[in-house]
């Protein structure tokens, strides 16, 4: 029998990020701090360090939706490297967030150069498109409740690779009911059953338990 390849090391993008030659810029946010607003020129893809930034998209009408809630170790801003010339969202800092911004110039060259950045980002899209697809199914067919329910799991990282995180950041109720589309009273109604039914806790943040997958299994 052939011995087994030894696998290398894991590929670390903020490692290998902080190494590109010129292009790239660190900044720190505050709480509810804009980095980026709908229709400003896009010519950069940015890569969360640290903290939790949330996209929402304002219509003409001037109604807000959140279309995204983002992590440490996701990129966005993206658009701007198939021609997109500007934001169609706008991104804010929940928490103190560390974000490292780079040039569309500088990413499309390791895109070409680096094989190991250019499998990762790759892999990073299909997973961005696979959560779209996801949110989208979410939306059509799953009452408001269990979207709820749903969303809360995906903040505590449930389902993902890594310890989940029980405990997460202060997110208010109108932000919860723009990302699942629903009334800030029905959100509040959903959270009060959850806590009654001992799924989540309200105690010096919030705190998800793993029972509440029967609320997103349950038909």
């Amino acid at each position: 029998m052939k011995p087994k390849a030894k696998s290398g090391p894991l590929f670390d993008p903020k490692v290998f990020l902080a190494k590109a030659n010129g292009g790239r810029t660190i900044a720190h946010h505050d709480e509810n701090q804009v980095i980026f607003s709908q229709g400003d020129p896009a010519d950069a893809i940015f890569y969360i360090q640290k903290g939790k930034v949330k996209l929402t998209v304002i219509s003409k009408q001037g109604k807000e939706a959140v279309v995204g809630i983002l992590s440490v170790g996701d990129f966005f801003g993206e658009g701007c490297l198939a021609g997109q010339a500007v934001r169609m969202s706008t991104a804010t800092a929940m928490s103190e967030c560390s974000v490292m911004k780079v040039g569309k110039a500088v990413v499309l060259g390791l895109l070409h150069q680096e094989p190991a950045f250019s499998e990762m980002f790759v892999a990073h899209l299909l997973s961005r498109n696979i959560k779209i697809e996801e949110d989208l199914v979410d939306q059509l067919f799953n009452s408001s409740e269990k979207r709820l329910a749903r969303v809360l799991l995906l903040l505590a990282n449930f389902g993902k690779e890594g310890k989940p995180e029980p405990v997460i950041p202060k997110m208010s109720q109108e932000t919860l009911a723009e990302i699942i589309g629903t009334t800030r009273s029905r959100v509040s109604f959903f959270m009060n059953r959850f806590r009654k039914l001992g799924f989540i806790d309200y105690n010096g943040g919030l705190k998800v338990r793993s029972s509440l997958l029967n609320v997103v299994l349950h038909d």
